[in-house]
């Protein structure tokens, strides 16, 4: 399991609305949560209800969320990527809207081009014996095609905003959304190709040797009438189904969010020279 990368998503997630970081060390993450983001996340309802009603300023909750596996122990929320906790902040990340549009705050006193970027991060889930899921962020430049994976991290020291600054206009794209996405796409499964995948071995064979337990177990079983063996064949092709699910190995993607972000040229050519 990736450890340092959920732990990024996260701190990237709060800092992108506008929580603040109190702690942020060694797998261990203390957040001061906004109004909004206790209302979404901490599952307060009554609260929020009587304090708005009162017209009361409200005391959203300071949490913490360990993420190192050698911290468990210690006060906080430990979170991994099947917690309840993370699926949550899917879900709102999926209610919250999917893509968004933001422009890096520069100051210029003369016209500035802004130049647009397809950012997308996705959740890769790797299923078979063992489970493991990663979230990887992708940015295209939609100008000149170049790709730059970890975009989050590239741009997580940058200040965006929803209006565009003063003087700054946006470049028209020559790469359609449609066509970046389909790139960032191939690009993942291109990167995906060339893994070991010892790991998809390793579950095809466990997967065999299941099945082959399978088919001894019916096989050395007692003689049935007509009516017993045809139930008998339903319910080994239901867990030959159960166990070909359980095992076979599988790489799926899905999109968490994305967006056009509006970078300056100054920015764009520091990561084209990475």
């Amino acid at each position: 399991m990736a450890i340092e990368n959920l732990h990024d998503f996260m701190e990237n997630y709060f800092k992108a609305n506008d929580c603040s970081i109190v702690e942020n060390n060694n797998g261990k993450l203390k957040i001061q949560l906004t109004d909004v983001m206790d209302e979404l996340l901490m599952n307060r309802p009554f609260y929020w209800q009587y304090v708005k009603k009162l017209g009361y300023p409200g005391q959203p909750m300071e949490v913490s969320f360990i993420t190192n596996p050698e911290r468990r122990e210690e006060e906080g929320e430990w979170i991994h990527f099947g917690s309840p906790r993370v699926h949550q902040i899917f879900r709102t990340l999926k209610t919250q809207g999917r893509m968004t549009k933001l422009y890096e705050q520069i100051q210029a006193g003369q016209r500035t081009p802004l130049t647009p970027w397809l950012v997308i991060n996705m959740k890769i889930s790797y299923e078979g014996k063992q489970k493991k899921d990663e979230v990887v962020s992708f940015g295209l430049n939609l100008i000149n095609g170049a790709m730059l994976k970890g975009m989050m991290e590239a741009i997580e020291d940058l200040s965006f905003h929803s209006n565009i600054s003063d003087f700054s206009y946006t470049m028209t794209p020559i790469i359609r959304i449609k066509s970046g996405y389909q790139r960032i796409i191939q690009y993942i499964e291109k990167s995906l190709q060339q893994e070991d995948h010892d790991w998809a071995a390793e579950s095809l064979k466990h997967l065999q040797e299941e099945l082959q337990l399978l088919d001894h177990f019916y096989t050395e079983g007692d003689q049935q009438d007509s009516e017993e063996e045809a139930e008998y064949e339903q319910l080994m092709e239901q867990e030959r189904k159960d166990i070909e699910n359980r095992y076979q190995p599988t790489i799926r993607l899905e999109v968490v969010n994305g967006g056009l972000f509006y970078l300056s040229q100054t920015t764009s050519n520091q990561f084209l020279q990475k």
